[in-house]
């Protein structure tokens, strides 16, 4: 870091001028990159919208910082990029305010995230001694990401997974809070016999470098590391290479055909609320819905109903401004969206696929999304889907209307899940494999 920069002062500034309302004050403070996607009307409304979700703040915690983990390291022993994390108490609820500070001061990234409440503890269905774990790194070059490799221990080979994360800038783990989805998966497979590979994405562990590429689409967001997850596992000695499956959650199973459409030997798909209803438009059905709860929310409501109108529009360039579009993401990548049809893909591939769905879900739902998978692939007899009633978005079991707040509490993904996945992969053994177990015999 510069000489006289403090980052932890800079970040608890930014809390500070966003908790009174002076949202073009704290732009100023963001590095070109991150101001081209987001502006001073985003960030006034993101910040709004949890307002009105929990209340006004009560109180600011102590700020945790550490090196980004798209840091480098000076000669001085410094690192370049500093990651600092606020805890933000409100009247009902936390949240984190996480910021990548530079070495010159700048805001090089901004995300407001769960409260850091709890500790994750493994599932009751995790059988911990049946398997090891061994750091990864996907990918090569400036875009590699670390990864973690969940390995069954015995004989194998045994069929192999790589998990596919959401939308947004999400680790391994999927970490949300208190809460670790794609942790739970991966341990509760491997105890059952699945080597799992999850790894951090490239929007977490590349933040800058991702927002300074206009050109940047979900396709280079999910498939190149996908790709290079898929051939990792293939070339592991003790998973059957004929075996390997991708296994997407929410924008991860939207972009899962994709993945093994640019992939031939992927042996078929796990799609888990993955959405096929145009982002954009579920965008407003979501926010519509959060303001029905709470009105508060009603200013949110009109900046992405008039954000998704410009993805719709005829004028939506590469050029449109990303502070003008939904999440701040840019032109180039709205494009890319708007011309991919994950059913279709789907539905060209000659693989099988088990398709999952929450029913308390209101992001991803059973009348608005699930319904594309049934009727787009109506005519496969290799496609199961399966609705499990009592689970919401992260497939976490409850009761009642779903809100966001019920990610904030440590849950787990419903067990059910994690047998039917395992259930579903183990009688799918390679040719190669069936001979070999006939010889044995």
């Amino acid at each position: 870091m510069t000489t006289g920069v403090d980052p932890v002062a800079i970040a608890m500034a930014v809390v500070e001028m966003a908790r009174s309302g002076r949202f073009a004050d704290v732009e100023t403070l963001f590095a070109p990159p991150l101001r081209a996607v987001v502006s001073a009307e985003t960030l006034r409304v993101a910040w709004e919208s949890q307002l009105s979700r929990i209340g006004a703040i009560s109180a600011v915690g102590t700020p945790i910082s550490e090196p980004a983990p798209e840091s480098s390291v000076t000669a001085s022993g410094k690192a370049e990029l500093v990651k600092v994390s606020v805890p933000v108490t409100y009247e009902r609820g936390g949240l984190t305010v996480v910021m990548s500070v530079d070495e010159t001061g700048l805001v090089q990234g901004l995300q407001l995230a769960p409260a850091l409440t709890g500790q994750w503890t493994p599932p009751p269905y995790v059988r911990r001694k049946r398997f090891d774990e061994h750091e990864v790194t996907v990918g090569s070059g400036a875009r590699a990401v670390p990864g973690t490799l969940s390995l069954p221990r015995g004989q194998g080979p045994w069929p192999g997974v790589v998990l596919l994360s959401g939308g947004g800038p999400f680790d391994r783990d999927a970490t949300s809070g208190p809460n670790k989805p794609l942790k739970d998966l991966a341990w509760g497979l491997a105890g059952r016999g699945v080597a799992v590979l999850r790894f951090d994405k490239v929007t977490h562990t590349h933040a800058a470098q991702v927002a300074a590429m206009r050109d940047f689409t979900m396709g280079d967001e999910y498939v190149p590391h996908a790709v290079a997850a898929v051939h990792l596992l293939q070339r592991h000695h003790a998973v059957d290479a004929a075996r390997v499956y991708v296994a997407g959650h929410s924008m991860g199973g939207k972009v899962a055909p994709r993945v093994a459409a640019a992939e031939p030997s992927v042996a078929g798909l796990v799609i888990l609320a993955g959405d096929t209803q145009p982002m954009h438009q579920a965008a407003v059905r979501v926010v519509r819905h959060l303001a029905a709860l709470d009105p508060g929310a009603q200013a949110a409501v009109e900046a992405i109903t008039r954000q998704a109108a410009l993805v719709d529009s005829p004028h939506l360039s590469a050029e449109t401004p990303a502070t003008e579009l939904p999440f701040g993401y840019s032109g180039a990548y709205w494009l890319d969206l708007r011309d991919y049809d994950p059913v279709a893909t789907a539905a060209a591939l000659d693989k099988p696929m088990l398709i999952l769905q929450g029913g308390r879900d209101y992001q991803v739902t059973v009348a608005d999304d699930l319904t594309g998978w049934q009727e787009g692939l109506a005519h496969r007899t290799d496609v199961t889907i399966r609705v499990y009633d009592a689970d919401d978005h992260l497939f976490f079991p409850g009761s009642g209307p779903s809100t966001p707040a019920d990610y904030d509490r440590p849950q787990h993904v419903d067990a059910a899940v994690i047998t039917d996945i395992a259930d579903w992969l183990a009688p799918r053994r390679s040719a190669v494999a069936r001979l070999i177990s006939g010889f044995k015999r």
